[in-house]
């Protein structure tokens, strides 16, 4: 027989009603978010680690800008690059009719073969990408500024001299080209490395709406049932009234 001092029944209830609300809040509150882990209050421990590989992902995102800015300096490099090449090549044919030719057809010839070596010199000097030029060095190569001053004399402007500055730019071009292939492996493998940081938080904080989402209906179903089981216990009362009519 119930007790009009402590209505027992009436307390599970209220007890039962108040845990199932708390567990609906906790639902709601995945739902609205799409995390099972939004504050440290849910979870402390992994709330740490996934502020911590939050962090981490981020932090990728300067390291792929500052590989990503090498990169440029090296492509507009190697661009600078095919354009001196290019020169050096039609250099080397006027230097063979430099020594093949005199008069005027020389004179004509040497013009040509120092306008040219302006554009290799204007080109290294070009090849800039926020203040770093990855050509300086061959600018000041010797077998470069043999040929590029503009000022070559036809006894110069040989063949063999080009051939030198041919060598001293494919080398240089290479160790280029080297150095952008790798870049570019590394900017992928950073890529990768935050996807996968951001796919692991994910999998630590990230809430399974569908199962958020079944579960929600329960637990709606079961405060409805709480709500009726309370507004039973307090009934009570009224039944020991009852007795004395």
């Amino acid at each position: 027989m119930p007790s009009i001092n402590t209505n027992y029944g009436a307390a599970v209830a209220l007890q039962s009603l108040n845990k199932t609300s708390q567990q609906l809040d906790t639902t709601q509150n995945r739902i609205s978010t799409g995390m099972k882990v939004s504050s440290a209050k849910d979870n402390g421990a992994i709330f740490a680690i996934a502020t911590s590989q939050r962090a981490n992902a981020a932090s990728q995102d300067a390291v792929r800008a500052g590989l990503q800015r090498t990169q440029s300096i090296t492509d507009v490099a190697l661009a600078a690059g095919d354009s001196v090449t290019s020169a050096l090549e039609e250099m080397k044919s006027l230097a063979v009719n430099i020594a093949s030719s005199t008069g005027s057809a020389q004179t004509a010839y040497l013009a040509d073969y120092n306008a040219l070596g302006l554009e290799v010199a204007s080109a290294i000097s070009g090849a800039t990408f926020d203040g770093v030029n990855s050509l300086t060095a061959l600018g000041s190569n010797a077998a470069i500024t043999a040929v590029n001053t503009g000022s070559i004399t036809a006894a110069n402007a040989t063949a063999a001299n080009v051939d030198a500055a041919i060598a001293a730019t494919t080398s240089a071009l290479a160790t280029l080209g080297t150095q952008s292939k790798s870049l570019g492996r590394q900017i992928t493998f950073v890529n990768k490395l935050q996807d996968a940081l951001e796919a692991g938080v994910g999998n630590l904080v990230d809430a399974d709406l569908a199962k958020e989402s079944a579960k929600l209906t329960a637990l709606q179903t079961k405060q409805q049932l709480g709500v009726q089981a309370l507004s039973i216990a307090n009934q009570g009362s009224s039944i020991l009234l009852g007795l004395f009519r």
